[in-house]
């Protein structure tokens, strides 16, 4: 059994002090992963349905036949994880800004680090995925220019609350026109944001992308015995 509480990692990084902590959930008897940074908690085990369900419902939409995936946000791993569950998945880059995050799954400190970085389609790549997006060279650094299938991103909040200010310009539609450069025609770009549908982003999609839905995911709240909900944002190249 583990302990109640560990702190099983904490580092400062340029976006602020970040921690990895495991604490014992007393109801279920499981093992909670929480990463905090600065004062802003990130993410936590006990809440994985928008995250999974970023990879099922963007994925779904792409077309049949073989699939080169780019994750945005590695995290503690759901998103990722759940691309590698779809069979059509031959590759799959992972572009996290944070080497320590990276390194949690490499260290196997992390429930799905074992997995992530034993699977041959997963390759795990520190990178600012903002920079990379809004360049030529785009996100694998061994291919410049290599298009994908589909692109699924899961890093600020939501376009309203990002983690830090140089994210901003993404959101707007010359951010999105040049995300929308690094996929293949009729690729899909999908989106997590933690709050309700946004009339402002999603006219900036309809500014580049042809079809645009904003799907509400609803799930489960053991802490406060409700329901939450979060938004899945997809979109498809022309």
């Amino acid at each position: 059994m583990s302990k109640r509480f560990q702190e099983l990692d904490w580092r400062p990084t340029p976006m602020g002090e970040i921690s990895l902590r495991r604490r014992r959930h007393l109801a279920s008897g499981t093992d909670v992963y929480e990463v905090k940074l600065g004062d802003e908690w990130l993410m936590s085990s006990m809440f994985t349905a928008g995250e999974i369900a970023l990879a099922d419902l963007g994925l779904a939409e792409c077309g049949g036949g073989e699939l080169d995936v780019v994750v945005g946000g590695l995290g503690l791993g759901y998103t990722a994880d759940a691309a590698l569950n779809d069979e059509r998945v031959r590759s799959l880059l992972v572009v996290e800004a944070l080497g320590e995050v990276v390194e949690w799954h490499r260290r196997g400190l992390v429930p799905l680090g074992a997995r992530l970085t034993a699977d041959p389609r997963c390759r795990l790549v520190q990178g600012d995925f903002f920079a990379e997006a809004a360049g030529s060279g785009g996100f694998d650094p061994e291919a410049p220019g290599r298009r994908f299938h589909a692109i699924l991103l899961d890093i600020d909040h939501s376009p309203e609350h990002v983690l830090h200010p140089g994210h901003a310009g993404f959101y707007r539609p010359e951010g999105l026109r040049a995300l929308a450069g690094h996929l293949h025609p009729g690729g899909i770009f999908a989106l997590w944001s933690n709050d309700p549908p946004s009339e402002a982003f999603n006219s900036a999609l309809t500014q580049v992308f042809p079809e645009t839905e904003a799907r509400i995911v609803t799930f489960d709240n053991p802490l406060q015995d409700n329901t939450a909900s979060c938004t899945i944002y997809i979109a498809r190249a022309r």
